[in-house]
């Protein structure tokens, strides 16, 4: 099995930055990596062949992933998803003469997506931080909040995908890691940002590295006083959420987000509706009656 599961991750490597991203492959390594250690660590084993594998045996993986190595719903969900597409693939190039696995589900567990609110982006907003750095951090944390974009697709962004358009400032590229066109109308205060820090490169945001921007994240919500785990993504999902609350259409808001699916897109149409029943049950309390 873990032959098959090379050959895979040879196949997905040759199409890295045509239909695939390096971190969907990076991803379906650790993958490979988990069933590895499965088979070591729980069947006492280095390899499997293909026709011996049994619905149990991915069942078995999964309660392994969850209890074994205590790792999250949504880390077990997707290595055996993996694990899934792996024998499906085998089993339709007809190295096995059937699929053990065609009948497994195993349900996502997504956890809650944070967000901020519109008077914690508006308190986010308005602090004035003495050190540079967590201003720039903030600065690019609200642009995604007003454009959705995420952080590579910020990166990324480069003054040729600013475009007039009616009149208008449009941001008008495509996802890194879909490569879906998207197009979102540059707002005031993005726009704003982009003035502040204008230059001569080529890009929009010079000098941004993930792992640092994640960290000053943590730091800038700690001084503004905001206490929830906020991530850099978090502002995507902020636009997302703030965008339906607002009255954006789903449909709209998915092709804004760049989506490939527009259930993705309906996640943030639950939270909202969270919301809804939350803010109803404290009317309730303050009606009394």
């Amino acid at each position: 099995m873990l032959s098959v599961y090379e050959e895979d991750l040879r196949s997905l490597e040759s199409r890295i930055g045509k239909d695939r991203s390096a971190s969907t492959w990076k991803a379906m390594l650790q993958g490979k990596t988990y069933v590895e250690k499965c088979l070591k660590e729980h069947f006492n084993m280095e390899d499997i062949a293909m026709k011996e594998l049994t619905p149990q045996f991915i069942h078995d993986f999964s309660v392994y992933l969850s209890v074994e190595r205590g790792l999250r719903g949504g880390t077990v969900w997707l290595a055996c998803q993996q694990l899934k597409g792996v024998v499906t693939r085998a089993y339709q190039r007809g190295v096995l003469t059937w699929n053990p696995f065609a009948g497994f589900r195993l349900a996502k567990n997504i956890r809650p997506r944070e967000y901020l609110t519109e008077g914690e982006l508006k308190l986010l907003m308005d602090h004035e931080f003495e050190d540079k750095a967590l201003t720039f951090t903030r600065d690019v944390f609200v642009f995604s909040a007003f454009t959705g974009l995420a952080f590579i697709d910020l990166k990324e962004l480069k003054y040729e995908n600013i475009v007039d358009i009616n009149g208008s400032k449009w941001i008008v590229s495509q996802r890194h890691k879909t490569n879906i066109p998207f197009q979102v109308k540059l707002l005031e205060v993005p726009y704003q940002v982009i003035i502040r820090y204008q230059h001569q490169g080529e890009y929009v945001f010079e000098q941004m590295e993930y792992a640092t921007m994640a960290k000053r994240i943590h730091r800038v919500m700690e001084e503004v006083g905001i206490r929830k785990r906020i991530s850099f993504h978090c502002a995507r999902h902020t636009f997302a959420v703030l965008a339906l609350n607002k009255g954006m259409p789903i449909e709209s808001l998915s092709r804004l987000l760049g989506h490939t699916n527009i259930t993705t897109t309906q996640i943030y149409a639950k939270i909202t509706m969270h919301k809804l029943e939350e803010d109803m049950d404290r009317l309730a309390e303050k009606l009394n009656i």
